[in-house]
């Protein structure tokens, strides 16, 4: 057996597409089918389209980042969402045996890959090539649904998801997504800048705490581009990463990868008047905004090194390492 994780990037490519189309026989799909990726992250997302325009995304889940059971939760939590009419979210398919989550082997792999598929979510992304005020204040209504609903919701016995604390999103024993430190381009000067940050909110996420009221299940990436528009009809998409976290965590994920350019504090200005409209929004958690700013900048630091092989790790790159020295100054000359 070959071992995908040392194929070179073009052959583990190869290997995902191979295991997606074999993955569509566990369904009742039409023959003919394309299948085409539209996402490398922590998954491999696909477009599956019949040659009568029906459409679906399929989605090959990373071998070791979620269990069966805590991949049961997420669709658990996004079907509870739809039912309840908080907000529109991806309908998940049965496979031919009944079952939402499918087991799908390939030779290159020493383990079968969880799969999941939904039908086709029609709707844009907000926003492009137009003034994004509107559609953050849009964002921060959702957000609010969804957190009432999250305090609210009574979840199944069996339901686990990660909890992105301060020690799995920037500690240094295990965090999820890698450390900090391996980001790209982290030399010693920069490291000793961004430990400061670190340790600087590590302190004030403490006295901060995590009661119910502040910390729980959130989507963890309310981005407007998991955010769809269709004919007025709000949907959200892509609920990978949700877990355990602050509720706050969510105001900061909008300016994921853009964090340092000058109209962030004016569109989380939107959000929030958005958040406001739905739920109150106390001044303590407010106040807290700009420490999962940098929070969510950093953990994005240490994404972008540990998944290098993804096209957006590579856009990314050295700038945005860069990119950050600013902000950690600016937010140590605030808080610390």
């Amino acid at each position: 057996m070959t071992d995908f994780d040392h194929l070179p990037h073009e052959e583990q490519l190869k290997a995902l597409l191979e295991l997606a189309r074999a993955a569509t026989e566990n369904y009742a799909l039409p023959d003919h089918l394309t299948v085409v990726m539209i996402n490398l992250s922590e998954n491999a997302t696909y477009k599956v389209e019949a040659p009568n325009g029906q459409r679906w995304a399929l989605r090959v889940h990373r071998d070791g980042y979620h269990s069966k059971a805590a991949i049961a939760s997420e669709l658990s939590w996004l079907m509870d969402l739809r039912n309840s009419k908080v907000v529109v979210t991806p309908r998940p398919v049965k496979g031919r045996d009944g079952e939402l989550i499918q087991l799908v082997s390939h030779p290159a792999m020493h383990r079968p890959r969880h799969v999941v598929l939904s039908e086709w979510e029609t709707g844009s992304e907000p926003g492009i090539g137009e003034d994004l005020s509107k559609p953050f204040e849009v964002l921060g209504e959702v957000t609010a649904r969804m957190h009432i609903h999250a305090r609210q919701w009574k979840r199944p016995e069996w339901f686990q998801r990660h909890a992105w604390n301060f020690e799995t999103s920037l500690g240094e024993a295990r965090p999820h997504w890698g450390r900090w430190r391996d980001g790209m381009g982290v030399d010693a000067a920069k490291a000793k800048l961004f430990g400061r940050t670190v340790d600087l909110i590590g302190k004030r996420l403490k006295a901060y705490g995590q009661d119910n009221e502040r910390f729980g299940l959130i989507h963890c990436d309310l981005r407007l581009a998991n955010l769809l528009i269709d004919d007025g009809q709000v949907k959200v998409i892509d609920f990978d990463d949700c877990g355990f976290g602050w509720y706050m965590y969510d105001a900061a994920t909008p300016v994921s990868f853009y964090e340092h350019e000058p109209q962030v504090p004016a569109l989380i200005e939107s959000w929030k008047t958005g958040y406001r409209r739905v739920i109150d929004l106390p001044k303590a958690d407010e106040a807290e905004i700009p420490t999962f700013v940098m929070l969510r900048r950093l953990l994005l630091v240490a994404w972008i090194g540990s998944h290098s092989e993804t096209d957006l790790a590579k856009s990314m790159g050295l700038p945005y390492t860069e990119g950050t020295m600013g902000l950690c100054e600016d937010y140590l000359k605030k808080f610390g």
